[in-house]
Formats: C-alpha cells, sequence, structure tokens
C-alpha cells in the first residue's frame, strides 16, 4: 500500500514492472479497489481501530472497510491505510481525525479514481465534536452550552473549565463525539 494515494485504486504496485509470479502470488496481500468513499493514509501505526471507533464504524451498519495495519512508511516508520466504501467524511469527523492523527491523508474516491486529495487540517478550536469528561463543567449540565476545546501540541483543553484531553490527560478518542 505505497505511493502518493496509499494504493487507493488498489494497484500492484511494484518496482520491477512485471507481474506478479504464481509464488509471489500466494504470499502477497491484495486489497481491491473501491468504487466510491474515502482512503485515509499516512494514520500512525496501530490506529486504525481507533480512527474507525471515532468514526462510529463497527460494521454492525454493513460498511465495507478495508484495514492495513503497520504498513511501511517512509514518513512514518509505519503507518495504517483505511478505504472506507461508499462513504466520503464531514467536517467534524475531519476536525478528530486532525486531532489523533495530524499526518493523515484523505483521498476520495469516485469511479475508482483519486478525485480529491489533501492533509487533514488541524483546527485552532474544535465545537460540539469531543464532550468534557468535567462533570462539573457548564457543558455537563442542562445549560444550552456546546463543549469548545482550545486545540494544544498534544490534546485539547475545555476553554469553560481547562480540563485537558490528550497525551497527558483523559483520551480524547474516548470523548469524541462526532454524531
Amino acid at each position: 500500500m505505497s505511493g502518493p494515494e496509499g494504493n487507493a485504486g488498489g494497484r500492484d504496485e511494484r518496482d520491477d514492472g512485471n507481474e506478479a509470479t504464481e509464488t509471489d502470488a500466494d504470499h502477497e496481500l491484495r486489497v481491491t479497489k473501491i468504487r466510491n468513499g474515502t482512503v485515509i493514509d499516512h494514520v500512525p501505526g496501530g490506529l486504525a481501530l481507533t480512527v474507525l471507533g471515532v468514526l462510529g464504524i463497527d460494521g454492525s451498519a454493513g460498511e465495507v472497510v478495508s484495514i492495513g495495519m503497520n504498513v511501511p512508511s517512509d514518513r512514518l516508520d509505519r503507518k495504517d491505510v483505511l478505504k472506507i466504501e461508499n462513504r466520503e467524511l464531514t467536517r467534524d469527523e475531519l476536525d478528530v481525525l486532525s486531532l489523533i492523527a495530524p499526518a493523515a491523508t484523505i483521498n476520495i474516491v469516485r469511479e475508482y479514481d483519486v478525485s480529491g486529495k489533501h492533509r487533514v487540517d488541524r483546527p485552532e478550536q474544535v465545537s460540539g465534536v469531543i464532550s468534557c469528561p468535567n462533570p462539573d463543567c457548564i457543558t455537563a449540565g442542562n445549560e444550552p452550552v456546546s463543549p469548545t476545546f482550545d486545540v494544544l501540541e498534544e490534546g485539547v483543553r475545555c476553554v469553560y473549565c481547562e480540563t485537558i484531553l490528550g497525551a497527558e490527560g483523559a483520551s480524547l478518542t474516548e470523548h469524541a463525539d462526532i454524531g
């Protein structure tokens, strides 16, 4: 799953340009092309299942998902790649993804071709996509206040109670609330 599109088209990219021999085919994992959907590439190795959890994808709705975990990567040493068929991520999903996988690349696939490619952007602030775990926070009550967090280097901080989620605080992924 190498290449700039994370092998979004499912091509067998071989250095020698030759077709795989029968022996090679027996030992080679192939992931098919997706017709329409999203390829999330350059996710830090081992976080693919976390990303699926944050996106609310557990297979119960019949989603077709292909996952490559701990794939060698020049940029990340090892990376995960996810192909999610028939789904494009929302702005809120991209915001949360940018917090847990800031180097991620998003490829939009339409009719088997990559129609758009971009890196996720880390916003300075996120609102309404993460719940504050502090039971005393104003956002935890019946007040009409949306949880809002400032984005830090390695986590987020609630603008109301200053609770930190991320590297040293509570886990950011446990409190993602994207819908």
